[in-house]
Order: C-alpha cells, then sequence, then structure tokens
C-alpha cells in the first residue's frame, strides 16, 4: 500500500506493461496502475524513460501505439517528467563505472541518479536492479 502523495518512479517495463496489452506483465501492472491511482501516488517518470519507451513501442509494436502511449501521459493526474541534466548523466556514467549491478543500462543508472535527487524511494517497475539499488518496488 502506497501512502497519499507519495512519489513514485515509474520504469520503461511499467510503462511498456501497461501500453501493450500482449505483455505478460500487463494484468500484473494494470492492477497496479490501478492502485496506485486509488491510493494518490505522485507519478513520476524521466525524460530517458520517455525516449526509452517510445522508441520501444514504435519499433515492436508501432507507431500508432507509440504515439497513444504519448498522447496518454496529458492525461495522467499528479504526474511530471524530469529533466535530465548533462550533471545528471554524468553521475549515471560515474553509477556505471562503479556499479556492481550486472547488466545495469545507463537509462536505469539515470533513473537512479534522479531519484535519489528528487527523493523517490518507490519505482512501479519490474527490473530487480530497483531493489538491488536498495529502492522499493511495486509492480
Amino acid at each position: 500500500m502506497i501512502a497519499a502523495a507519495t512519489p513514485v518512479f515509474v520504469d520503461t517495463g511499467a510503462w511498456i506493461a501497461l501500453a501493450e496489452q500482449r505483455d505478460p506483465l500487463h494484468p500484473r501492472a494494470r492492477a497496479q496502475w490501478e492502485a496506485l491511482a486509488r491510493g494518490g501516488a505522485r507519478l513520476r517518470t524521466s525524460v530517458p524513460v520517455v525516449i526509452e519507451t517510445f522508441t520501444f513501442l514504435e519499433r515492436k509494436g508501432s507507431p500508432a501505439l507509440a504515439r497513444r502511449w504519448q498522447q496518454s501521459l496529458a492525461a495522467i493526474r499528479w504526474f511530471e517528467i524530469l529533466d535530465c541534466q548533462a550533471s545528471d548523466l554524468s553521475a549515471a556514467f560515474r553509477l556505471l563505472d562503479g556499479s556492481s549491478l550486472h547488466g545495469l543500462s545507463l537509462v536505469d543508472a539515470t533513473s537512479f541518479v534522479l531519484m535519489r535527487k528528487h527523493r523517490i524511494r518507490v519505482g512501479f517497475a519490474f527490473d530487480t536492479h530497483f531493489t538491488a539499488a536498495g529502492f522499493r518496488v511495486v509492480g
């Protein structure tokens, strides 16, 4: 259960599972999304996650699916896309260099930097790296 007004970072995997009904995680993602909405979570994501999600949906789904997902973001209540500055990217590269997390992507490293910067402790993700990095995961 998420307390009202808790910031929750939405990762690429969650967005994909929500957008693609054929995704095996779609039912689980949909249920979690509804629980977050009922609980009044403050949803956050980042520019790198938006780019990664859009590109995946466009290439693996269809351009129309990617555009529908992009347009749906405007309808989300209590939602913000976090900017990623050059300093955040530099910090993400440093995290990759010193990380013991095998297979950590640059987008995930950037997400962790931004989550720490914005004091977000919860991620809506299906990626084990979030838990390994010390974040609480819902999803």
